[in-house]
């Protein structure tokens, strides 16, 4: 709500307009100071490369920023199980099974 262009759409950021980009970049830059966020997820691009290149440097902004793609790879990774982790699981699958009465070598 109240978002407002982070001023490298429109081709601006492909462009020799480095004044006028970080100009009308500030209202977005002030978005971000005022919201105290640690991250920015930026849906295109041009907003990436305009936060992490250009504003974060010219406003002094502390973020990171992330396409939304990468937010989800990150969130993806599953740190493997150590062997304790698969000995109780394992147990509690066969304690599962014994209760259910389920006898994998029967068959179907």
């Amino acid at each position: 709500m109240n978002n407002f262009c982070c001023g490298a759409g429109g081709g601006a950021w492909a462009m020799p307009y480095d004044a006028e980009r970080i100009y009308y970049g500030r209202v977005k830059a002030e978005q971000i100071i005022d919201t105290k966020a640690k991250m920015v997820i930026a849906p295109c691009h041009n907003c990436r490369d305009q936060i992490m290149k250009g504003l974060t440097k010219e406003f002094d902004l502390d973020i990171e920023t992330k396409y939304l793609w990468e937010l989800v790879a990150d969130s993806l990774v599953i740190d493997p199980w150590t062997e304790e982790e698969i000995k109780n699981a394992n147990e509690l699958r066969d304690a599962q099974y014994e209760r259910d009465e389920i006898d994998l070598d029967e068959g179907w």
